[in-house]
């Protein structure tokens, strides 16, 4: 039985596809400080987000399970995993389990140390936890392109002596989102005219 209701995805911001949904998950997760890898879907069909109570679901097309190689273990996720997201925390999640032994334990809530300390914590329902290295669930981000080469803009504004030459400089960044830095030299002065 799905914990996801016609209501709930009415208050929510819902998203359909795996690409959109990796995207705002990985998104989400960085807002709220947890790492980027915690959550790793694959063939994701549906996500949203409650942003007044912090709601989160994500769906998925079949269980997968997933290796954390940097600390050895192995999780589960179901077809549907929800949660609860705050600053530095998940709590009552659902749809989580991780390998232990032969046992398959369920996760209920996942913190990040605040101040960063550089661990992560994951609690059981029965009050077990296990800390971890917060960069083993980590994944490295896709560089940002190249920025584009400098270029020259020129204008001209009339100024109470004839017209007047204005230049200046932009360099475009590529970083989202786009953000343009200007460096500009321009004529102020009385009686300077065009030549």
């Amino acid at each position: 039985m799905s914990l996801v209701t016609e209501e709930i995805k009415a208050k929510a911001e819902v998203y359909y596809g795996d690409e959109i949904c990796q995207e705002k998950s990985k998104l989400l997760l960085k807002e709220v400080g947890l790492p980027n890898g915690l959550l790793p879907l694959k063939d994701m069909v549906e996500c949203g987000y409650v942003k007044e109570t912090g709601f989160v679901w994500l769906k998925q097309k079949k269980k997968t399970e997933h290796k954390f190689a940097a600390v050895g273990k192995l999780a589960s996720y179901a077809t549907e995993v929800t949660a609860y997201v705050e600053p530095n925390k998940i709590k009552k999640l659902t749809g989580v389990k991780t390998r232990e032994l032969l046992l398959w334990i369920t996760l209920s809530e996942i913190t990040v140390d605040d101040p960063p300390t550089g661990k992560i914590t994951f609690k059981t329902p029965a009050g077990l936890f296990m800390t971890f290295p917060v960069a083993a669930f980590q994944v490295a981000e896709p560089p940002l392109p190249p920025a584009p080469a400098k270029e020259d803009v020129k204008a001209e504004a009339k100024g109470d002596n004839g017209p007047v030459k204005v230049v200046a400089v932009a360099a475009v960044t590529a970083a989202p989102p786009p953000t343009v830095a200007v460096a500009a030299a321009a004529a102020t002065a009385q009686g300077v005219k065009e030549a």
